[in-house]
């Protein structure tokens, strides 16, 4: 087996962990379940957030086993997704321009997108990632 992939990364874990009472970090990480229960109960009434502070580089580690890496950086496709996914530049990043398109003139076909791309985004790239092997 080669090197240790090194697909996320802790600091945008922890940037993301900020916010984490809304579930981002844990979506990034690749845990769409618990990710969407803290949305919704604002990280276990924020328990559950500060408890994270210290299960990141766990998570991290994981996700890091997990997915695969190549071409297409996570990174860059979580921040594009989390800032810009509405306008589909995440989706254009991984040279799905059609959908990206579709995105841009729907607002993220109509929020629905944004929420699916949140629960299956890693797993999109890593997909994309191993074909290119």
């Amino acid at each position: 087996m080669g090197a240790k992939q090194d697909t996320h990364s802790k600091v945008i874990g922890y940037l993301l962990w900020i916010f984490g009472f809304l579930g981002s970090h844990r979506f990034y990480y690749g845990r769409p379940v618990t990710g969407t229960i803290w949305f919704f109960t604002l990280g276990l009434l924020f328990v559950g957030w500060i408890i994270d502070l210290f299960l990141i580089p766990s998570m991290d580690r994981e996700a890091d086993l997990r997915f695969t890496a190549g071409d297409i950086d996570y990174n860059v496709a979580w921040i594009l997704l989390t800032f810009l996914g509405v306008f589909g530049v995440h989706r254009m990043y991984q040279d799905k321009w059609i959908s990206g398109i579709i995105y841009l003139l729907t607002g993220g076909l109509f929020l629905i997108g944004v929420l699916y791309d949140f629960w299956t985004l890693n797993e999109q790239i890593s997909l994309k990632n191993a074909s290119a092997d």
